[in-house]
């Protein structure tokens, strides 16, 4: 085996990611106080053709050099809005026919690995703050809430980390459904 340089990973070109079919997801952070979390969120719907990304709240936006050094370019490809309020952007997003939902730890929450996608469906993911997650308001308001098992001691991932794991599960599920 021989480790792959970068020239041949045949990498898309900003152009062509814009120019891409997006996978339909949408990404919604509200109130994330990390800027190295949304760099980390930026590069993870880069790599799997996330059709946007809503920072709400308290949560910064690019240009930042913070958030820039974990997003590596990757803002200028993943398009993004910013909204002061989360439950507005939930409330566009079911308009629009979008299913909405918490990643949160809530009751009657579906275990990802149970979670089950819809052709056709176009899903919004929302992540909540570091300490205090999705808010209450912001859960009901959604259609339905995921949560990942956890096993040991704590009862917490990192944002980052959350999204990755639950995107890299929806997006397998839509394109390579059993």
């Amino acid at each position: 085996m021989r480790k792959l340089e970068n020239s041949e990973l045949d990498r898309k070109s900003i152009e062509a990611f814009k120019q891409s079919e997006k996978t339909p997801l949408i990404l919604v952070l509200d109130d994330i106080r990390s800027l190295h979390n949304i760099g980390s969120v930026f590069r993870t719907a880069d790599a799997f053709l996330i059709e946007k990304i809503y920072l709400c709240g308290i949560t910064a936006t690019p240009p930042n050099k913070e958030i820039h050094k974990t997003a590596l370019g990757a803002t200028e490809t993943v398009t993004w809005e910013h909204h002061e309020n989360v439950l507005a952007v939930i409330e566009k997003l079911k308009a629009e026919n979008v299913m909405t939902l918490a990643i949160e730890q809530v009751e009657s929450a579906v275990f990802l690995q149970n979670f089950e996608v819809q052709k056709g469906e176009k899903y919004a993911l929302v992540f909540g703050n570091e300490v205090y997650g999705v808010s209450q308001e912001a859960v009901a308001l959604c259609d339905g809430c995921i949560e990942i098992p956890q096993l040991g001691t704590k009862h917490s991932l990192n944002i980052s980390v959350s999204a990755g794991i639950v995107v890299w599960d929806l997006f397998q599920k839509l394109n390579w459904p059993k």
